[in-house]
């Protein structure tokens, strides 16, 4: 028994110190590939004669095959493991990216940012599934942390460092590189996870609860939508910054990609002290349900005041509202999995992800074509950061009322 207990002790530290690094990488090359196009979006928009309904159609499109796919990644992960997975996403989506480089028409670039959606849609369920398998429920929070760190500074480099080489390279550039980039990846994920994987395999797979088990969960609904009201204003935020700033505000390309990378680098950084404040206050005894709910409340409550600052039209109070959403979004990002990770267990994680994802990343489809349309129609942002205010007020009460509790239900 103490060698069993030994060898998971190994595996757990091996897992904890080496997979979750790598697992925020993906991540972070995710977000990065992913965010490309809102960080060329002024100069593609010129290039290609794009309206901004068009530009709204082009970050949506992304979302149409993401959005479902995340049960079919769900399934995949059941059949192939987690591990593998994640290899097959990355190689599409970074493939994909690449070829955006070439893209010369409207149509070229929707057909190309579907695929990257299919790619894109292992990330959640795959990483998610590890987490849950692998580590313990109070430690889930600096880990989901390093996780949603590496969501956050994707953009803040793409946005940062994208932001520069456009205006010295061209926008093409952009593309190419990040995709032959994103590729290196997976190199040091195969090194690693060999083993891991191969264990992976030859483990005997627990019974899974089938989806109408969960979907009879109101848990699950609750958190879905939550989860939809979280990412609406992130995702405002994440496709309409560069365009906000360049056009509503009159920044350069230069002072965007300044701006719109501190933004992002102020979320990673409160992402990791929120996330270890919550891992040594559930140490200190702090409940699961306690923990959760006061940093993912608190999230929702910032992120309608920081929406609510940017509508008001006024230049240094909507900056401001900006720089504030980084706290919002640093105390909500790593909570929205360590709740369902915690709810839905080791054994239903990756479904449960996959069907909260696929709901909760609606709001990729819907944020950026009614922002967009918002704009044409009015000739500025206010009503869309009303709607997003709105949105994330629902949030707070799916959050804080809809989930009654924050403990593993027993399938």
């Amino acid at each position: 028994m103490e060698e069993i207990a030994s060898t998971n002790e190994k595996k757990m530290t091996r897992f904890t110190l080496t997979v979750v690094v790598l697992l925020a990488l993906a991540m972070f090359i995710n977000y990065l590939d992913r965010g490309n196009l809102a960080t060329a979006g002024p100069s593609i928009k010129d290039d290609l004669h794009l309206t901004n309904t068009q530009f709204g159609v082009l970050i949506s499109a992304f979302f149409w095959i993401y959005v479902p796919a995340q049960l079919f990644a769900a399934w995949l992960v059941s059949k192939i493991n987690a591990y593998r997975t994640l290899v097959v996403g990355l190689v599409i989506w970074s493939l994909s990216t690449m070829l955006m480089g070439a893209a010369e028409s409207f149509v070229t670039f929707l057909v190309l940012r579907v695929i990257l959606g299919l790619g894109e849609s292992a990330s959640f369920p795959a990483t998610s599934k590890l987490l849950a398998q692998n580590l313990p429920v109070q430690r889930l929070g600096f880990a989901n942390a390093m996780v949603s760190a590496g969501i956050i500074l994707g953009p803040a480099i793409g946005t940062f460092v994208g932001g520069f080489l456009i205006a010295y390279a061209g926008w093409r550039s952009l593309f190419v590189i990040f995709g032959a980039l994103s590729l290196l990846w997976l190199v040091p994920w195969l090194f690693v996870t060999r083993s891991l994987s191969s264990e992976a395999r030859q483990l005997k797979a627990a019974a899974e609860p089938p989806f109408r088990a969960l979907l009879g969960r109101r848990e699950l609904w609750a958190a879905s939508i939550g989860h939809f009201a979280n990412n609406y204003s992130f995702y405002t935020i994440l496709s309409w910054l560069p365009l906000y700033l360049v056009k509503a505000q009159g920044y350069s390309l230069t002072e965007m990609a300044q701006l719109g990378g501190l933004v992002y680098v102020l979320t990673a950084v409160i992402s990791l002290a929120a996330g270890a404040i919550a891992d040594y206050w559930m140490a200190r005894g702090g409940s699961s349900n306690r923990v959760r709910k006061t940093f993912i409340g608190s999230a929702c409550v910032i992120s309608v005041i920081c929406m609510l600052m940017c509508a008001s039209g006024d230049p240094k109070l909507a900056i401001a509202g900006l720089l504030l959403s980084s706290l919002g979004f640093g105390m909500g990002g790593f909570n929205l999995y360590a709740i369902s990770q915690t709810l839905a267990g080791p054994v239903a994680t990756a479904k449960w992800v996959g069907i909260q994802n696929c709901i909760g990343n609606m709001s990729g489809i819907v944020a950026p074509i009614l922002t967009g349309v918002m704009v044409d129609a009015t000739g500025q942002f206010n009503s869309a950061f009303l709607l997003a205010a709105l949105i994330s007020t629902l949030g707070f009460f799916c959050w804080t009322v809809g989930i009654r509790r924050v403990d593993p239900i027993r399938w």
